[in-house]
């Protein structure tokens, strides 16, 4: 199908009329539907299939083909092709830029129904790699392996997903690919609640459902956002030329990444060996806990990401340095604004939460409890992780890819160093600590690096600032604590729904509550934060 006329002389496309607070407000909206359908989702896996056997050898079988997409979906491949999709719109042709994004889509199908076969055909293998102690437990190896070979798929259909949805972003559309993993929760939600009752009727064990679901789950999520893409003006037509000067620069700067990123998953690959050295549960208990501090970094973390990616790289291709590093200052401090009330109230209810979520059918009181002192640890670095979101697409933007791949292999290094001197005393918690304190020490690489790159010295005032954040955020915890033991008292009960009213109570009061707060506490940014919420508020409704 040929790509419609276009002007062939070069325009610049206008910066996006939105801010970033205001993309990022149109993302929060479309990543917090599709987050609560992921929170949704675990609820269901929960509820029907524990935290135990058949978790376990689930979370292991999806981790493979998320390995992979990690390194050619949406990290490095996204970061790779915007800024590069964007330099063609502004320095070259409409025409051109359509070209680029055939050839990179054409050239993924290749790659990836290779890696799909390798996948499909090395099962076995894999399994091994990241979880040789299943070998031990009768029957959990070969159905961690069936699982595997059902998903194979699943990254065919997200990379190409991710392909799209920087199509969309850079021009200007973000709500549609941010809401694209709703379909993905959806397709995964009703196979655990309708298919799982007919597997055995077909000799499967109920839990093979959900890895069905998941590689439909990644079809969709790429076909959702095709109607969008078709009325920004793409055009999908068959143009493979390994050649092409703009996909060797997507090439270019995505082998960085994916070196940097393979660091990355060694670290995945050693937890996941030790955790699967203790059991049934631990590799599920990590997995339940992380999914929940997903839901804040999704709907704000990456939102953020995703918005600033996009107004940086056309800062960059107009080498506007001060914008840049005001944008990404910006974006920083708004991270934390929303990041540091969310860490103090996962710390606090981290319990509650994971109760709320996730404690009914064949999910235990004694998996609340493991899950919640995971969760601890992860929520400690829950800025760190967004911030690395914000700071790492900045760095492609301005096609440095060497400074993000030092930095996660150096952390990646220290990260398994502290995994082995916490295990001993903190078993497999210690792994999620590990964690958190790898973030921090990327994040601050990052940080110190961006600086000398954009000629920009360290200003003690920005740490005054993170400090009142900080501030703001504590006594948001204690007021939002002090209302949920009014309603407790109020609202008396042991079943589930009086748990929401008063958790419900108590989030809704520190929500309230936050804004006054870092007024209070001279919080400039706090307007911006305000903003966010406004539209969230009238999106939502």
């Amino acid at each position: 199908m040929d790509v419609p006329p276009q002007n062939t002389l070069a325009q610049p496309p206008q910066l996006p009329s939105k801010s970033v607070v205001g993309a990022a407000g149109s993302v929060s909206i479309a990543t917090m539907i599709s987050r609560v359908l992921g929170v949704a989702r675990e609820m269901v896996m929960a509820r029907y299939f524990g935290a135990g056997f058949f978790t376990d050898a689930f979370n292991i079988a999806y981790r493979i083909p998320n390995l992979l997409r990690d390194l050619f979906a949406e990290g490095a491949l996204s970061s790779a092709f915007v800024p590069t999709f964007i330099r063609y719109l502004t320095q070259r042709s409409r025409d051109e830029a359509w070209l680029l994004a055939n050839r990179v889509i054409n050239a993924l199908v290749v790659i990836l129904g290779v890696l799909t076969l390798v996948i499909f055909l090395g099962a076995k293998w894999f399994v091994y790699l990241l979880a040789a102690g299943y070998a031990d437990i009768p029957g959990k190896f070969e159905l961690t392996m069936q699982m595997t070979r059902i998903m194979s798929p699943f990254l065919f259909w997200v990379a190409l997903a991710a392909v799209v949805m920087g199509i969309l972003n850079a021009c200007g559309s973000f709500f549609i690919p941010a809401i694209a993993p709703a379909a993905f929760n959806v397709c995964c939600i009703l196979a655990g609640v309708f298919l799982s009752p007919l597997m055995p009727y077909v000799g499967l064990e109920p839990i093979v459902s959900m890895a069905i679901g998941a590689t439909l789950g990644g079809a969709s999520q790429l076909f959702v956002q095709v109607p969008a893409a078709y009325r920004a003006g793409y055009r999908y037509r068959f143009a493979l030329d390994l050649a092409d000067p703009g996909l060797r620069q997507v090439g270019k700067l995505m082998l960085p990444a994916v070196i940097g990123l393979s660091a990355t998953q060694i670290n995945i690959t050693v937890d996941n060996q030790l955790a699967s050295l203790y059991g049934n549960g631990p590799v599920s208990w990590l997995n339940y806990a992380f999914r929940l501090m997903q839901l804040p970094i999704g709907v704000f973390g990456v939102a953020i990401a995703t918005a600033t990616l996009t107004t940086v790289s056309h800062h960059a291709a107009a080498n506007a340095l001060d914008k840049l590093r005001d944008t990404v200052a910006s974006s920083l401090r708004l991270a934390a604004c929303l990041t540091f009330p969310a860490t103090v109230g996962l710390i606090v209810f981290r319990e509650e939460i994971t109760r709320l979520l996730y404690e009914r059918g064949s999910f235990l009181p004694a998996d609340t409890i493991q899950t919640s002192r995971v969760l601890l640890f992860y929520a400690l670095a829950l800025y760190a992780y967004s911030a690395v979101k914000i700071l790492v697409p900045t760095f492609y933007a301005l096609n440095d890819t060497r400074t993000p791949v030092r930095t996660s292999v150096i952390t990646v290094g220290v990260k398994v160093a502290i995994n082995f001197l916490l295990i001993v005393p903190l078993k497999f918690l210690g792994l999620a600590l590990a964690t958190a304190l790898a973030s921090w020490l990327n994040f601050g690489l990052l940080l110190v690096h961006l600086t000398r790159r954009t000629g920009s010295g360290w200003r003690w005032r920005e740490l005054a600032v993170y400090l009142r954040i900080a501030l703001a955020s504590v006594a948001m915890g204690v007021v939002a604590l002090l209302a949920f033991n009014v309603a407790q008292r109020a609202l008396r009960g042991p079943g589930q729904l009086a748990l929401l009213a008063q958790l419900g109570i108590a989030i809704a009061t520190g929500v309230a509550s936050i804004y006054p707060l870092l007024r209070l506490f001279a919080v400039d940014d706090a307007a911006e934060v305000a903003s966010l919420i406004r539209r969230l508020w009238r999106r939502a409704r």
